[in-house]
Formats: C-alpha cells, sequence, structure tokens
C-alpha cells in the first residue's frame, strides 16, 4: 500500500480523473468512466463506510484503478484497508509513516482471501 502526504494527494485531488466519494454514496449508482483513482473517505476512524465502498468497487464492480483512503485514517486499519481494496492512503495528521510502514510490513500474505487476493492460500495452485 503507497502512503501519500497529505500535500501531495491536495495537489492531485483536483485532477479530472480523480472521484472522491463520500462514504454515504453507493458506489453501484455512478460511472466510472475515465477515473482513474477514487478518493474514499473516513470522516471518523470508527466510521468504516468506505470499507465497503472498497470492497463494492473492486470485487462486485471490477474497478482497477486506484483506491484511496483519505480523511481520519490510522495504522491499525491499514491492513484491513489493503484487504479490502485499498491501493493507497493519506495518514491523518499525527500518524507516523514509518510506524505504518511498519505495520504493513509485519504480515505480508494472510491464509484466507479477501477483496485483492480472491483466492485463499490452500488452495493456491489447486485447479477446479
Amino acid at each position: 500500500m503507497k502512503l501519500l502526504d497529505a500535500n501531495t494527494h491536495a495537489a492531485e485531488a483536483s485532477r479530472a480523473d480523480v472521484l472522491a466519494l463520500a462514504n454515504d454514496v453507493d458506489p453501484r449508482t455512478l460511472q466510472f468512466e475515465g477515473v482513474q483513482r477514487i478518493d474514499l473517505s473516513f470522516p471518523k476512524f470508527t466510521d468504516g463506510r468506505a470499507f465497503t465502498q472498497a470492497f463494492l468497487l473492486r470485487r462486485r464492480l471490477g474497478f482497477k484503478g486506484e483506491i484511496c483512503a483519505v480523511g481520519d485514517v490510522l495504522i491499525d486499519q491499514l491492513q484491513q484497508m489493503q484487504r479490502s481494496g485499498f491501493d493507497s492512503a493519506v495518514l491523518r495528521a499525527d500518524q507516523n509513516p514509518d510506524f505504518a510502514r511498519a505495520q504493513l510490513a509485519r504480515y505480508p500474505a494472510f491464509y484466507q482471501g479477501d477483496a485483492v487476493q480472491t483466492q485463499p492460500q490452500f488452495s493456491a495452485g489447486v485447479s477446479a
């Protein structure tokens, strides 16, 4: 997962191929033609609706572009964000990016499937 600093993110947010979604928007109602990045909002770290949006975008809608987490993003959410389909995140200002990288490196793989790697590890290499 790529960690973006707030200034870089803000500079790119106004591009025509970037779509910012509030966490109460149903992504199934939108068109994504020409969209390269979708910013999903976490207004509070306790509000996880953007996890569902990311999962819908990846698994059900087949969105192949970048999905970025913005808002009240904490280090301990990053692993689940990555497994839900996020590619990048803008950490809350009080979060240390070095600690975030260490957290992401702690678990390089998971036994069960997720939004990105749908096949569980125990079935890797097994054909149906």
